[in-house]
């Protein structure tokens, strides 16, 4: 029987004491309106390797066969709960005789997807070797931006030719499908690294076949341990943070051989790379052999958050033209007033955590209330997930008065009850479970931290929900990125190896660029994108190519690609790499942001 695209599942698999709906889905809208389905009155679980009907029953329609506005999708769900065995499964509509992809049922069935996830993390460090023990044949790759005028020795973005300026800021992460380095993100990365250790410490292991493996650390801090070594070379005397590290392109990585130039301290750099020092300091300090680096860690925080206070509105736009600095970096990192609040009233929260001291406790009690979850009236949402992850710690943490740990978790606990979360899973407001207001750049990134959302309710015990419904409700987001959605995609790059049918192929990756015989394609090229990094995903609302296409070059063709344009928000998607005039990154560019967020969230599922 060959595969037939109207029956999405979780193509890795189901926790056997988890919620289990396939779904069934026949198009009305968008690129697949033609594949019509009408669903039999009778679908079966079969056993993969015995071919034994297992279960079976009578798929039920969603909201009454009403046509899904976000997917174009009319939907059926097969509840399948009930199965519980290990093994390895799919679903049949016995009259229709078609098949879903293969999945497992088991207690481990995300732990090899979230090595894979931990991973990419690896295969985006600069400076770093990467051999064929830890990489794979595939990406094997010598360290990157290690040569002359490099990372070791690079120079300030506005003193190119003066050799003064030179300072070793080798290392870290490419930031993105690009290689630049970005203080500011690489710090909320590596908190967030962090934060998916404390948030289940007993899942992390120490065998991710990285270069630390085996050192009696689990490899996920051993990870964020790479970001703050890089962040440490960042750090001026005085306190103060570089912003930026701009790094020349090519595929593989260690084929540039163009100059790295860095952008000066900002307030915004220097108060994020005090959260990361602070929570660094916390977390490697329960690790005897990182006693010392903890120690020098919490003099880095120290030192950035008092050089901050004291300057607060030191900016610097990287890639700007009014400034001179086109061409540092790609992304715009610098942030308001605003912006640099919110920063240092996290970095007051690690920092309080770390040492305990008044200052920082203070700061936070007389400040918490202008965050937005507070001053908006317990608003919660997933574009504010930092600020909110770092005031439920806060409240956790027994010096805080608990007057405000009241209010902070008051607030989440009824924001979270609102008809825009509990709302929505109770109203069953998206076919696919996985609802979200609007599909925009990141969209995959946007599920992640939604879907963490409700698992914060569980740890830091918010809220009258069981810990059925909040698994029930995260887990809809994890079925989602794994391919229960309208395209059947899992949105993780060239997963084939570890089950999936349906894996994205392609991602816009200055290392996997479109038309490498290598790179390319998972399913085209020699090797493919390395597995396991998360695709930015649909996004109906900021694609579109050149603006002066299609005169502008033949590469436009003669309309604009449909998928993904003209589509319903969950079809605005497709496999593709294109670089100009196309501009495939505001769905295909990954970013270490998006991989982190599902991290967190795929690591509780338990």
């Amino acid at each position: 029987m060959a595969l037939g695209p109207a029956i999405v599942v979780d193509q890795f698999g189901y926790l056997p004491g988890h919620q289990k709906i396939a779904v069934i889905r026949d198009p009305q809208t968008g690129f697949d309106a033609n594949d019509a389905l009408t669903p039999g009155a009778s679908y079966e679980v079969v056993n993969a390797v015995t071919q034994a009907v297992v279960y079976s029953g009578a798929p039920a329609a969603w909201n009454n066969g009403t046509v899904d506005t976000t997917s174009g999708d009319k939907v059926w769900h097969f509840d399948f709960s009930s199965v519980t065995a290990a093994g390895e499964y799919f679903i049949r509509d016995r009259e229709r005789g078609e098949v879903s992809p293969r999945f497992k049922i088991g207690a481990d069935v995300y732990a090899p997807v979230l090595k894979a996830a931990v991973r990419a993390f690896f295969y985006q460090r600069a400076g770093q070797e990467k051999t064929v023990a830890n990489a794979g044949a595939g990406w094997a790759d010598a360290a990157s931006h290690v040569g002359p005028g490099q990372d070791r020795n690079a120079r300030l973005y506005s003193a190119k030719n003066d050799a003064s300026t030179e300072r070793d800021v080798s290392g870290g992460w490419y930031d993105a499908g690009d290689f630049n380095k970005y203080t500011s993100w690489t710090a909320g990365y590596v908190v967030d690294l962090l934060q998916s250790y404390l948030g289940n410490q007993p899942v992390w292991t120490d065998d991710y076949n990285i270069p630390e493996s085996g050192n009696a650390v689990p490899d996920i801090v051993d990870e964020a341990k790479w970001g703050l070594d890089w962040l440490g070379r960042m750090q001026e005397a005085d306190g103060s943070v570089l912003s930026i590290v701009g790094l020349s392109h090519a595929s593989p990585p260690s084929a540039a051989t163009g100059p790295s130039y860095y952008g000066p301290a900002s307030t915004s750099a220097t108060l994020n790379a005090a959260s990361a020092y602070a929570l660094g300091a916390k977390v490697l300090g329960g690790f005897a052999a990182h006693s010392a680096y903890a120690a020098a860690l919490r003099t880095r925080a120290e030192n950035a958050w008092n050089w901050a206070v004291a300057n607060p509105n030191a900016t610097f736009r990287n890639n700007d033209a009014a400034n001179g600095s086109e061409g540092l970096g790609a992304g715009q990192q610098e942030t308001d007033d605003r912006g640099r609040f919110t920063a240092r009233l996290i970095a007051a929260v690690y920092l309080y955590d770390l040492t305990g001291k008044a200052v920082y406790r203070d700061f936070v009690e007389n400040n918490y209330a202008q965050a937005n979850l507070i001053r908006w009236n317990n608003y919660v949402s997933p574009y504010e997930g930092g600020m909110q992850l770092a005031l439920l710690y806060y409240a956790s943490l027994p010096g805080a008065a608990a007057s405000t740990a009241t209010a902070v978790r008051n607030a989440y606990g009824n924001g979270m009850e609102s008809e825009w979360f509990w709302g929505k899973v109770t109203g069953k407001a998206d076919p696919y479970m996985a609802f979200i207001p609007d599909y925009i750049w990141g969209s995959n990134s946007v599920k992640s931290v939604q879907g963490s959302l409700y698992l914060d309710l569980r740890r830091f015990g918010i809220g009258s929900r069981s810990e059925a419904e909040v698994m029930r409700a995260a887990a809809g987001y994890v079925h989602y990125l794994h391919g229960v959605n309208p395209l059947g995609k899992v949105y993780l790059t060239n997963m084939y190896s570890l089950g999936a049918t349906n894996s994205t192929n392609q991602i816009f990756h200055a290392w996997f660029t479109d038309g490498s015989a290598k790179w390319d394609d998972a399913k085209t090229s020699a090797y493919g994108p390395a597995p396991g990094i998360l695709v930015g995903g649909p996004n109906a609302t900021q694609y579109d190519w050149d603006s002066r296409c299609p005169g502008i070059s033949p590469l436009c063709e003669s309309q604009r690609p449909s998928p993904p344009y003209g589509q319903p928000p969950q079809k605005s998607y497709k496999d593709f790499n294109d670089g100009w005039p196309l501009n495939s990154w505001p769905i295909a560019e990954n970013s270490n942001g998006y991989q982190v967020n599902y991290i967190r969230m795929l690591s509780r599922m338990r």
